[in-house]
């Protein structure tokens, strides 16, 4: 039930009326006619820009296209729409609407606010996609929580969604990594380990030199790297990946696909990807303009082989072979991201870290070409995490090396209070995580907020049923809820009203952090009513003797529970159900 959908609907139905009776001419656009919510609530319950954005094209005065479509809202929902300076339509609904919306969110219950917006379009949400050479830190953590709370969302809005991690085993980096764990391993059999400069110090490699004993015992010793680099870059990998999949598993982040980018490698899908861009004119040897500002020491004008990606929107043209014939790290992902598109996904969704903003252009021209811009791509660029404890900068992880590592940010807050924390900013916006202010009890810690108010909400059926009063969702739905008269009591039912709204427009832009906002706003109105109760009795959830009138304002809290509990979910966060 998405109330301002059903309203925009009798707009829109108003202005086909206007137009059939020779009001508006025919041929207008209405798809930015839009129902939603005044910036000054005085001025009604919803409001409606019809008038505005169609006096243009209909060469008509705002204020005259607001008359007549004002007298044609003649919707029993509708208590009044006023005109409101040049051309402003505000409605006022009949309490009986927003009484209404406390029953559908009873009785709709876990599917309140589900929207088929999506209608079941295949989206992939590749997200995390950290290198796999040791523990995930802080930064991915951000990316995680991000990329699984958007998938939850998408999915609640009628999306049809694969979680993916892309697995950076084909670059130099996995090189260091065996390397490393050979130093380990050297270490298990009693020899001291020379971790050089460049190789991962971090002492979460010591079980993995321990494992390759355990099925090498010392015959790689001694031995050149030659002999056993593949084997060990492979068992390392293997164990890396391991540790990753825990890590997110404690994050309560699971993925559906692993793609690997060295499974790319000898199969011909690199080189079939560029040949079908030569194909398209699309691939050509030349040389690039110099860098803008300082050129750096490395830099020499040389041909190579190019991507147009100029002819998709880029800046520049992108090289996508080195000088020595290999392929630079834009090839793989452009064969990765064709193979998504073979899969057929009807959009895709990377989530990066904020140092691959140069990436985005080249990445969405890549695919723009490569789907005939069938399949858009939306990459979501992930900003820093800085983490505090007390106003500090906490400190580093020893078993990391150098920094601090998923598991350390879980163990010490809870995955709960982490996953909530992290979407408290849109995602380009930086985050400070102060470990003690994410776990204080008070209202300006979100978590610790909205959890209260689930809490709240368990309290009051809990003392409701020992006070013999039924509150099942049948009965609360069907009690006479037209006992919610009290303007507070109508202002929380108008919120759980744009649920279903906010659940769209967050799914549309791709923005869970909007999700967060909104359960903080919810049950700020849920403790102001609380709070007034203590002051006012016939604002309290249960009133003695009357089980009728306690049955619809318990309707009410339990509506909000419904909401809060959707929202937490989509958050991945468990909802309370009473503060410790």
């Amino acid at each position: 039930m998405n109330l301002f959908t059903d309203l925009r609907g009798v707009v829109l139905a108003a202005l086909d009326q206007m137009t059939q009776a020779g009001e508006l001419p025919r041929g207008l656009d209405f798809a930015n006619v839009a129902v939603e919510p005044p910036r000054d609530p005085a001025h009604g319950d919803m409001a409606t820009n019809a008038a505005m954005v169609l006096a243009k094209p209909a060469g008509m005065k705002p204020r005259e296209i607001a008359d007549r479509l004002a007298a044609r809202l003649t919707d029993p929902r509708i208590a009044a729409a006023e005109v409101a300076g040049p051309g402003f339509l505000n409605l006022r609904l009949s309490p009986a609407v927003w009484q209404g919306v406390v029953g559908a969110a009873i009785r709709e219950g876990a599917a309140f606010g589900r929207s088929a917006i999506g209608a079941g379009q295949r989206v992939n949400v590749e997200f995390v996609s950290a290198n796999p050479t040791g523990p995930m830190h802080v930064g991915h953590v951000r990316g995680a929580v991000f990329g699984d709370a958007l998938a939850n969302l998408l999915s609640f809005s009628g999306h049809e969604v694969t979680r993916e991690y892309y697995i950076n085993d084909g670059g130099a980096q996995v090189d260091v990594l065996a390397r490393s764990a050979y130093e380990r391993y050297r270490e298990a059999n009693g020899l001291e380990p020379e971790i050089r400069e460049g190789l991962y110090p971090g002492d979460y490699l010591i079980p993995v030199g321990e494992a390759l004993k355990a099925k090498y015992g010392d015959s790689l010793l001694d031995r050149p790297e030659s002999d056993w680099l593949a084997d060990v870059r492979d068992f390392a990998t293997e164990a890396m990946m391991a540790m990753i999949r825990a890590d997110l598993a404690a994050l309560g982040v699971r993925m559906d696909v692993y793609s690997s980018e060295k499974a790319l490698y000898g199969t011909g899908r690199i080189e079939a990807a560029i040949e079908r861009l030569r194909s398209m004119g699309l691939i050509y040897r030349g040389v690039l303009e110099p860098p803008k500002g300082k050129l750096p020491e490395d830099w020499e004008e040389r041909e190579q082989l190019l991507f147009r990606s100029t002819a998709h929107g880029d800046d520049v043209d992108r090289p996508i072979q080195k000088s020595d014939g290999a392929w630079t790290y834009f090839a793989p992902d452009i064969a990765y991201h064709w193979d998504k598109i073979d899969r057929g996904f009807d959009q895709l969704i990377d989530v990066f870290g904020a140092d691959h903003g140069g990436y985005v252009k080249r990445m969405q021209a890549a695919v723009a070409a490569l789907s005939n811009g069938r399949v858009p791509l939306d990459i979501k660029l992930i900003q820093l995490v800085k983490l505090f404890k007390n106003g500090e900068p906490f400190k580093m992880s020893k078993r990391a090396g150098t920094f601090v590592t998923l598991r350390d940010v879980v163990e010490e807050a809870g995955a709960d209070v982490t996953r909530f924390i992290m979407l408290t900013r849109k995602n380009d916006a930086a985050l400070d995580f102060d470990f003690a202010k994410v776990l204080e009890q008070s209202k300006d810690n979100p978590v610790w907020y909205v959890q209260y108010a689930s809490a709240r909400v368990h309290s009051v059926l809990r003392r409701a049923t020992e006070s013999g009063i039924d509150v099942s969702d049948s009965a609360l739905a069907a009690a006479d809820l037209a006992i919610l008269a009290h303007p507070a009591e109508l202002d929380l039912a108008r919120k759980v009203a744009e649920w279903p709204r906010l659940v769209e427009h967050a799914a549309r832009a791709h923005e869970p952090h909007r999700v967060a906002f909104f359960l903080y706003d919810i049950a700020s109105d849920l403790h102001s009513l609380w709070n007034r109760g203590n002051d006012d009795t016939s604002l309290r959830f249960v009133q003695d003797g009357d089980p009728a009138t306690s049955q619809a304002k318990i309707a009410l809290v339990r509506a909000v529970g419904v909401v809060i509990s959707s929202g937490l979910a989509i958050l991945g966060v468990t909802p309370a159900k009473e503060m410790r």
